[in-house]
């Protein structure tokens, strides 16, 4: 084998290893809820298929609340479904997390504090597993029942993902 071709299977094998493959478990993701209270996912929704939201700019935040008007319009009074935002926050404005929590607080109904989860720093992992490159993006992982990863999807919100990622919760929501 040539330098290039062990350098080319050392390269792919390295990108496959910070990805989020589908059918594996979601690695720990750990916040704070908008209440206060620590949040460790896949744990949080454990025995329910579960719709996140990752968010790693202020401008995503749009794309990210477009996803969770979707959710809320079509599965949110299911009790064996849940829906979190989780803005994803690193760098400098990791040091305004008492400004940043305050104002999100105040900007999101109280009924809804148990579904966001601010995550401040470690991002860098995150953006690494999600392929992240769009900026403005929502990064939308659904997991199954017992926390495993089974779709994928980063963009705005439209209605032909929306259908696609409806026809994979109903699956899972079929399958006991």
């Amino acid at each position: 084998m040539t330098r290039y071709g062990l350098l080319l299977m050392i390269l792919a094998t390295s990108v496959g290893a910070v990805d989020l493959p589908l059918g594996q478990a979601l690695p720990p993701l750990k916040g704070e809820y908008l209440t206060g209270r620590k949040a460790i996912l896949p744990e949080a929704s454990s025995g329910r298929v579960a719709l996140l939201a990752l968010g790693f700019t202020y401008k995503s935040r749009y794309a990210v609340e477009a996803w969770g008007k979707w959710f809320d319009e079509n599965y949110g009074k299911d009790a064996r479904v849940t829906f979190y935002e989780i803005p994803m926050i690193g760098g400098l404005a990791t040091l305004g997390k008492w400004f940043i929590d305050s104002g999100m607080r105040r900007g999101t109904p109280k009924s809804a504090h148990e579904h966001v989860i601010t995550v401040y720093g470690g991002i860098g992992p995150w953006k690494e597993r999600l392929a992240y490159k769009d900026t403005d993006s929502a990064y939308l992982i659904v997991l199954d029942k017992q926390g495993i990863v089974r779709w994928r999807y980063s963009g705005a919100f439209d209605g032909a993902t929306s259908k696609k990622l409806s026809a994979q919760m109903d699956a899972l929501l079929a399958n006991p």
